[in-house]
């Protein structure tokens, strides 16, 4: 499974994100969103911003009971 972690410089939750999905053996591509000014745009106010095999599927705040399920059924 391929997941990106975009992210941000300063940003708690981010690292939150990241301790997180290396507990569940993840090693994510971790994307500085603020190197792109697209990314900037798209993800500004809402990182984290997990996404597996393309498919955005965390902003925010990762939701552990809800990865649990998508790596059980991937």
């Amino acid at each position: 499974m391929h997941v990106t972690l975009y992210t941000r410089q300063g940003c708690h939750l981010c690292d939150d994100a990241l301790v997180l999905l290396r507990r569940y053996g993840l090693t994510p591509e971790i994307v500085d969103i603020d190197a792109d000014p697209e990314l900037r745009t798209q993800f500004n106010t809402c990182v984290p911003v997990v996404a597996m095999n393309g498919k955005v599927r965390f902003r925010g705040r990762v939701n552990e009971v809800l990865l649990q399920r998508l790596l059980v059924a991937s």
